[in-house]
C-alpha cells in the first residue's frame, strides 16, 4: 500500500531543503530569544542613568557602550527589539484578519459586495501611505498620548492601512475555489454561507495568507522604524530600533559614537532580511508554481 503524504508534510519537506529559508528561520529565532529573554539576564535597568558613564565606548562592562544618559545600549537594543517585533506581529495580525475576511466575502458573494469592497480597496491603494502615517503620528503627538498607549494606536493604524494586498489575493483564490466540486456539495447539503466561507473556503487560502503575513511583518517593522526615526511612532522613554537610531541626530554622535546607532540599524537589517528569506522559502514550499515563474 502506497503511503500518501499530506500537502502540509510535503510543504515542510520542501521548506527544510531551502537553506536560505532555514538560515532566516534560525536568525529570527535567535533574535526573538535575544529580545524577549536577554533583558532578564541584564544587570542593568531600562531607565538606569549615570552621568559619569555617559557615551562610553563598548567595553567588558558595557558590551555595546552607553548612550548620552549613561544607559546600557545592549539592554535598550534588546527591549527595543521587543517593541518593534511586537508591533510588526500585531499590526500584521490585524491586516490579516481584515484582509482575509473582506477578501473572502468579496470573492464569495461577488456582485455588489465585491464591487463595494474592491472600490474601498482601490481608495486605500490610492492613498499615500507614508504621508498619512506621518499625519496620524503628528495627531497622536498633539493629543499627547502616553508612550505606553501610543504603541497600541500605532499597531492599529499600520494594521488598518495594510489589508488591501491580502484582500485582493484571497478574493482571487475564493473566486476560483467557489467553482470547485466540493462547493457544489456544500450547496447540496444546504450549509450556511458563514460555514461555507470559514470552514471550507478560507482553509484553502491559508498558504497564501501565511506567505503574505510573513512578508507583511517585515514591512510593518520597517514602517514602525521609519515613523519612530521621525519621532512620530514609538517615542522615548520607550525604546524602539527606529527612535534609537534617531538618538544619533548630530554629526558628533554619527561620526564618533557609532555604537549608539549601528546596533539598532543592524538589528533592523538582519531581522527584515531573515523574515524575507523565510517568506520566500514559504512561497516556494507552499506554491511551487510561483518559483517556476
Amino acid at each position: 500500500m502506497v503511503k500518501v503524504e499530506s500537502p502540509w508534510r510535503i510543504a515542510i519537506r520542501r521548506f527544510a531543503k531551502n537553506r536560505l529559508a532555514l538560515i532566516g528561520l534560525i536568525i529570527l529565532f535567535l533574535m526573538f530569544v535575544l529580545c524577549f529573554l536577554g533583558p532578564v539576564f541584564s544587570p542593568y535597568e531600562l531607565n538606569q542613568t549615570s552621568v559619569k558613564n555617559k557615551n562610553l565606548a563598548p567595553s567588558a562592562e558595557y558590551w555595546l557602550g552607553t548612550d548620552k544618559l549613561g544607559r546600557d545600549v545592549l539592554l535598550r537594543v534588546m527591549l527595543a527589539g521587543r517593541i518593534s517585533l511586537t508591533v510588526g506581529l500585531v499590526a500584521t495580525a490585524i491586516s490579516v484578519v481584515i484582509g482575509a475576511t473582506l477578501g473572502a466575502v468579496a470573492g464569495f458573494y461577488r456582485r455588489f459586495a465585491d464591487t463595494l469592497i474592491m472600490r474601498i480597496a482601490d481608495i486605500f491603494l490610492a492613498l499615500p501611505t507614508l504621508p498619512i502615517l506621518i499625519t496620524l503620528g503628528a495627531i497622536l503627538s498633539d493629543l499627547k498620548i502616553e508612550p505606553s498607549k501610543r504603541i497600541y494606536f500605532l499597531m492599529l493604524i499600520i494594521g488598518i492601512l495594510g489589508w488591501v494586498g491580502l484582500a485582493r489575493l484571497v478574493r482571487s483564490q475564493i473566486l476560483t475555489l467557489r467553482e470547485q466540486e466540493f462547493m457544489q456539495a456544500t450547496e447540496a447539503l444546504g450549509l450556511r454561507d458563514s460555514r461555507k466561507i470559514f470552514r471550507h473556503l478560507m482553509p484553502n487560502t491559508i498558504p497564501i495568507i501565511i506567505v503574505s503575513a510573513t512578508l507583511g511583518v517585515a514591512g510593518a517593522i520597517l514602517t514602525e522604524s521609519a515613523l519612530s526615526f521621525l519621532g512620530l511612532g514609538v517615542v522615548p522613554p520607550t525604546p524602539s530600533w527606529g527612535n534609537m537610531i534617531n538618538a544619533a541626530n548630530n554629526l558628533i554622535d554619527f561620526r564618533k559614537r557609532p555604537w549608539i546607532w549601528i546596533p539598532p540599524g543592524v538589528c533592523i537589517l538582519v531581522t527584515v532580511t531573515a523574515i524575507n528569506l523565510i517568506g520566500d522559502g514559504l512561497r516556494d514550499a507552499l506554491d511551487p508554481k510561483m518559483k517556476s515563474r
